[in-house]
């Protein structure tokens, strides 16, 4: 599934619309498909156009769009090796459109449809393939047996986009941004919600209140199981008390018995 993390949300919702047009009413010779983990990321094959050195080739190109799309215009690139004066070695390709000419009012469409047409007209004075542009300009006939010849080797079919994957990847990211505004009102609510919720401080002196969290209450039984300890240690010491108070009154009682002998062998 497609994800909009590098481009605003914005520009994907325009995107979108567009890549969904684009599938369902391709240019001529042009077919659009989009990469599912980067949304910013467009590839199309472009068929040769008859009657050109390119003809019976499908060739692959991809779109990058930067961040500031479409206030920036996209870097187109070849996938497929063509012999070609305004595509170099790297696959990247020089037009107007993608430089000087760029104006943010254009969409993919109209980009694709200029690179297509490149491949008719080409311009060699602004050759970035410099000797594609000499030979062009020297030569015809050369310049067409090595674009035919790399166009043989290189520009043979390719696997066909997946039917209808714009429009799933397109619909499924608009699924997600909304699902992403739910979860977040969601969030906020539930963060509302719970500040509003929250009881009062509870006063040390008194009981825990119903609703009450747990921390509370362990606060409030805290003075209950000192009392406890309190009762206890108070019983043990009256016990201890009354143990040494015992032994006193044996030893008087004993005393007295001892003096009434006394009395009485003297009698």
């Amino acid at each position: 599934m497609a994800t909009n993390e590098n481009l605003p949300p914005n520009v994907i919702k325009q995107l979108a619309k567009e890549l969904k047009s684009l599938d369902e009413s391709p240019p001529e010779g042009i077919k659009v498909g989009v990469n599912d983990d980067d949304f910013s990321i467009i590839y199309a094959d472009i068929e040769g156009p008859a009657g050109t050195p390119y003809e019976n080739g499908v060739f692959r190109m991809k779109l990058l769009l930067s961040h500031d799309f479409p206030h920036s215009p996209p870097k187109g690139y070849f996938l497929t090796k063509i012999f070609h004066p305004n595509i170099a070695n790297n696959g990247e390709i020089c037009v107007n459109t993608l430089k000087k000419d760029w104006n943010p009012s254009l969409g993919l469409r109209h980009v694709l449809i200029v690179v297509r047409c490149l491949l008719i007209e080409p311009f060699p004075e602004s050759a970035l393939n410099e000797q594609a542009g000499k030979m062009l300009l020297e030569n015809y006939d050369e310049y067409a047996r090595h674009a035919r010849l790399y166009t043989g080797i290189h520009a043979k079919p390719k696997p066909k986009f997946k039917t209808g994957a714009i429009c799933e990847s397109t619909t499924a990211l608009n699924v997600d941004q909304s699902n992403t505004s739910v979860l977040n009102v969601d969030q906020k609510n539930a963060a509302a919600s719970a500040a509003l919720s929250m009881p009062p401080p509870v006063a040390s002196s008194g009981a825990a209140p119903k609703g009450g969290n747990s921390q509370d209450q362990a606060a409030t039984t805290v003075p209950t199981s000192e009392t406890s300890v309190s009762g206890a240690v108070s019983t043990a010491t009256t016990g201890i008390t009354q143990k040494k108070e015992w032994p006193t009154k044996v030893l008087g009682e004993k005393k007295k018995m001892d003096a009434r002998k006394k009395s009485l062998k003297r009698l």
